[in-house]
């Protein structure tokens, strides 16, 4: 059976497969974390295009049937450059987000909340316009969030500070629908309600991406529909034992079979 291949610069990527484990659990998935090249928000336009090009390649090794770019760096920069040359399809995680916050929005006022390189290309904004012109979109770049995140500091006062200053800007424009455009974000959920609101509603990009997949696989008859738990498989460019570990608080329990892959 063909497995769905799933990249990212580094961890944030889990997000997306713990909702792909909960949308296809019976897919088996190669996943893919270019932990020795991340960040990759600073890198130019031309390296991104690079490393992801060689992130696929290496995915393609193994026969995936779709690949999933679970880094909103690679899916608003490298993307819409890349897309039309490889005939697996290739989901990323800018599009689905954007669908379901403007089917969402009631108020025609959306946040998207971001890494620095995210928010600056503004790939988000022009999205959300192609579908609904009349929609005011306010974005805020939270770079602090991704550490955070990493670091399993999910609440306490040094979180709802800063997500307080990130999100006023966002707060303040009164909108009633954010998307959580960096796959980090999702354990930041709590932190980010209580600053924003209940009433405001948070698009989770991961989720959004997982269900997307589950069509597309559908619609050209690849999905597995046999009753088997799928088998799962993790590399990385460097540092096993870290992301092994991290991985715990994206997926609920660490990995303990890593394996490092050289020259990708």
């Amino acid at each position: 059976m063909r497995p769905i291949g799933v990249f990212d610069s580094g961890v944030g990527g889990l997000t997306v497969v713990k909702e792909l484990f909960r949308h296809l659990p019976g897919e088996d998935i190669i996943y893919f974390g270019d932990t020795a090249r991340v960040p990759y928000g600073i890198k130019s336009r031309e390296t991104v295009i690079r490393f992801s090009i060689e992130n696929i390649l290496f995915l393609l090794k193994h026969d995936v049937k779709l690949i999933c770019v679970a880094c909103n760096t690679v899916s608003s920069v490298a993307l819409p450059s890349i897309k039309g040359h490889f005939r697996v399809p290739i989901v990323g995680v800018i599009a689905p987000g954007v669908r379901e916050a403007v089917y969402a929005t009631r108020n025609k006022r959306i946040g998207v909340i971001g890494t620095r390189g995210t928010i600056d290309s503004r790939a988000y904004d022009k999205e959300i316009k192609q579908l609904d012109p009349a929609i005011k979109v306010t974005a805020a770049a939270c770079p602090l969030f991704v550490p955070f995140a990493e670091e399993g500091w999910l609440e306490g006062s040094e979180i709802s500070s800063v997500a307080a200053k990130y999100l006023k800007p966002v707060k303040d424009a009164k909108v009633d629908t954010v998307i959580l455009g960096c796959t980090h974000y999702p354990l930041l959920k709590p932190v980010i309600k209580k600053s924003l609101g209940d009433d405001v509603a948070l698009i989770d990009s991961a989720k959004q991406v997982a269900i997307e997949v589950k069509k597309i696989l559908a619609q050209e008859g690849a999905l597995n529909n046999k009753s088997r738990e799928g088998r799962h498989k993790f590399y990385v460019s460097d540092n096993t034992s870290w992301f092994g570990s991290v991985a715990g608080r994206f997926l609920g329990s660490p990995l303990l079979d890593v394996e490092k892959v050289n020259n990708v």
